[in-house]
Formats: structure tokens, sequence, C-alpha cells
């Protein structure tokens, strides 16, 4: 899978597709989706019951990650934390319980009715912002971000050296980046390929560990973790 696949593709209807995918998602019109959404996938994924007590259920409800991503942040009181994808909130507000009201989390989406749905939950949550946006093209300034958070999203992105690119803009220096990501393995077979086009943009598992996949824009990622 390219990098870059934005001459591969038709990028519009791409968008159109993954927007209208996720206006079902923000309604809670799950019946015809390929994926689970809410609460008991949250629990089947790792997330403590407490954390997810201490956010808004109807942002829960729409939750569609694809792992527990923030077992592996380590987030501390006081940090500023941006995340990629952000839907209907549930990660959002999951970080922001972990940095208080003395830390700042920002989520950005772009797709309109996710991010309605999670501004309009942000009370109790000062230290919230919800905006919308592309994750390719990221309207912050630079060094601005203690951690960059993404769970399940980059993979529909069909513009992933872009995403980091920016990613690492925002960051300060020593930052954290943790994502989680649909991927496949080199072994899946042609047959079975479908299911990584079902992530509009999965790529092989054996990439997050290339030298392509840690440096862009001449910034190094340090590979954490592979998912299995």
């Amino acid at each position: 899978m390219e990098l870059d696949a934005t001459s591969l593709i038709d990028v519009d209807r791409l968008d159109a597709e993954v927007t209208a995918m996720y206006r079902h998602v923000a309604r809670g019109e799950d019946a015809g989706l390929h994926f689970e959404v809410g609460r008991p996938l949250a629990q089947r994924l790792g997330y403590p019951g407490p954390l997810l007590d201490a956010i808004p259920a109807a942002a829960l409800a729409s939750f569609a990650g694809v792992g527990h991503h923030l077992a592996l942040a380590a987030l501390r009181p006081g940090e500023a934390v941006l995340d990629l994808g952000s839907g209907s909130g549930t990660d959002a507000f999951c970080a922001a319980t972990l940095v208080g009201v003395s830390g700042r989390v920002i989520g950005i989406d772009m797709t309109d009715e996710q991010v309605a749905k999670a501004s309009s939950l942000r009370d109790g949550f000062p230290q919230v912002e919800i905006v919308e946006g592309r994750i390719e093209a990221l309207p912050f300034d630079d060094a601005s971000f203690d951690a960059v958070i993404s769970n399940g999203v980059i993979n529909l992105s069909p513009a992933k050296d872009r995403v980091f690119a920016e990613a690492a803009r925002v960051l300060r220096p020593g930052g954290d980046l943790v994502i989680l990501n649909l991927s496949y393995r080199d072994d899946l077979g042609e047959d079975r390929r479908d299911l990584a086009a079902l992530a509009r943009g999965a790529f092989e598992i054996r990439r997050y560990g290339t030298r392509e996949f840690r440096h862009w824009d001449g910034a190094a990622f340090h590979l954490v973790r592979r998912a299995t």
C-alpha cells in the first residue's frame, strides 16, 4: 500500500464514503456497519470500567476504535494531547480524564456530525475542544502537544505520509505519538485482501517497522510496540 495514494484513488469519493459512514455512527445507525461500536466494544478492547464511567455515555455509544491505546500513552496530569480522528469523543474525553483540568485535549475530525456530537457533550470537560478539520493538514502551531494519539483512523487516509509529517510537526521535542491502526500480515493471501480493503488503506504490518515508516520530512519516530 502506498504511503501517498492520492494519485491512485478518487480522494473526493473516498472522503464522501468515509464521512457518510461516520455520520451513521454519530446517529447511532450502526445496523449496516462492518465494524462494532459502543461500550461493549471498548470494554472488550481493555478500557477500564471506571474510565468509561467518567465520560459521556453518548460519546461512548459511538466508539469505533480498534484497541485501548491509552494504556500505552501513559498520559500525565497537565499534558496537552491531540486526538487525530476523534469521532464522537470517547478517546478525547478519556484523555481529558487522565490529564485533568490542568491539561488540554483537542480532538480533530472531518465528519461534521461527529464534531457536533462531541462538542455538545463537553459540559464538565472545560479542557476539551473539538474542531473540524483534516489530519493531513493540522490547524495547530508547531511543537504544541505533549502527545498525539489516534485510534483506527490513519488507515482511512490516502496520504499517510502527510499525517505523520503533521504529527511530527505539532509534537514538542520528546513528545509521544501513540497510534493503533488496522493492518494486515503479508501472508494474508490474495483471497483475503478484501479485509484490508475494508480499512480503505490498511497496509502490511511489517511496514510499521521500516525506515520508510520511521522517517517523514526529516522527523524520526521510535517504534515502541507493534500491534499483532
